[in-house]
């Protein structure tokens, strides 16, 4: 039996609309390029979503879609205020210097999420030559921690970046979670207030093959050069346009969300019911961030595939447990069981 484990969303498969929208798209012949027809009808579909302002371009990977996404305002001497368990700091190998050319300026945080007041340190030395130039901030939503930015908070971050001449990107690989959390049914009101400058629009991670959305909130024309040059042009553009086609058909991304969002609940309410277990981060997403004593991890780790986070005492490790939209109660039942049986 192949078992559905909390190890990451990316490890669940394909939702079965997308992969049929895939079949559909390849009937026949389609210009390349994105050049198509399905292409044309998603971009339309990110514009209901968004706004009709929106520039937005497909890639294949959420690391492009950062990297490329933020080197449209970053220059080689600029940099890009972030949390330091961002992924754009802590798990893209470099590729923002490298591919973006532009330097990370980290804050510390406990949480996943960064406040204007810890921004505020980063940002000086304005003018001066001898200084490099902060140019704009990144926020993950959801965090790499599980939790979510309040609309309050987005708007004192985009507040203070109006203030002081900067641009707001937003890795958004997980944005349909943090907007099933906040009750976002609609994004074009939350976005269209002008917190974010640049979205990732997450695929990936919320049922699709393999993809992601560079969505603008300007006119942005010379991203298509950009995109080009990071190699991240698809000649079959329609098999990433499907996927999208199908994400956004009858606001699937959002109940993809929404189901792998009550999963996380529910593998959370039943952990705190584990005396050697605790949960570490509020749960407002698809993460389940715990500590258990090691003897429960080994034990676990025997029949699942997770991550551990960090090391608390020589006793006690951190570790994080996802859920995905093809997760099932039965899977958490299963998993909660193994974890109570061994601690009994």
């Amino acid at each position: 039996m192949l078992v559905r484990g909390f190890a990451s969303d990316n490890n669940a498969g394909i939702h079965p609309k997308v992969l049929e929208a895939v079949i559909n798209a390849n009937k026949g012949h389609r210009i390349g390029y994105g050049n198509d027809e399905i292409t044309a009808k998603v971009v339309q579909k990110f514009k209901k979503l968004f706004g009709a302002q929106v520039d937005v371009y497909l890639v294949f990977t959420g690391t492009a879609a950062n990297v490329l996404g933020l080197s449209t305002f970053a220059k080689p001497y600029n940099a890009v205020i972030c949390a330091e368990t961002s992924h754009l700091h802590a798990d893209e190998c470099g590729a923002p210097e490298k591919f973006g050319n532009f330097k990370l300026l980290t804050v510390p945080t406990t949480d996943g999420k960064i406040t204007v007041e810890q921004i505020k340190t980063q940002v000086h030395g304005i003018g001066d030559e001898h200084h490099i130039q902060p140019k704009a901030i990144s926020i993950t939503q959801a965090t790499e921690y599980g939790t979510v930015y309040s609309v309050e908070e987005l708007a004192k971050i985009s507040g203070y970046a109006r203030e002081n001449n900067l641009f707001v990107h937003m890795d958004g690989a997980r944005i349909a979670n943090a907007a099933a959390s906040l009750g976002w049914e609609n994004l074009r009101p939350a976005f269209q207030a002008g917190c974010v400058d640049v979205l990732s629009f997450g695929g990936t991670k919320n049922g699709i093959i393999g993809g992601e959305a560079v969505v603008f909130f300007s006119k942005q024309p010379d991203f298509k050069f950009i995109r080009k040059q990071g190699m991240q042009l698809a000649s079959k553009m329609r098999f990433i346009s499907a996927q999208f086609q199908a994400l956004l058909r009858d606001d699937l991304w959002l109940e993809n969300a929404k189901h792998s969002n009550r999963m996380a609940a529910m593998l959370a309410d039943g952990i705190r019911k584990i005396p050697a277990a605790q949960i570490a981060q509020k749960v407002e997403a698809n993460a389940v961030f715990c500590i258990m004593p090691n003897n429960l991890i080994r034990r676990l780790e025997e029949e699942y595939f997770f991550y551990t986070w960090r090391e608390i005492d020589e006793t006690k490790k951190e570790v994080r447990l996802m859920t995905s939209f093809d997760t099932e109660e039965s899977d958490i039942e299963r998993f909660l069981k193994l974890a109570e049986d061994d601690w009994d």
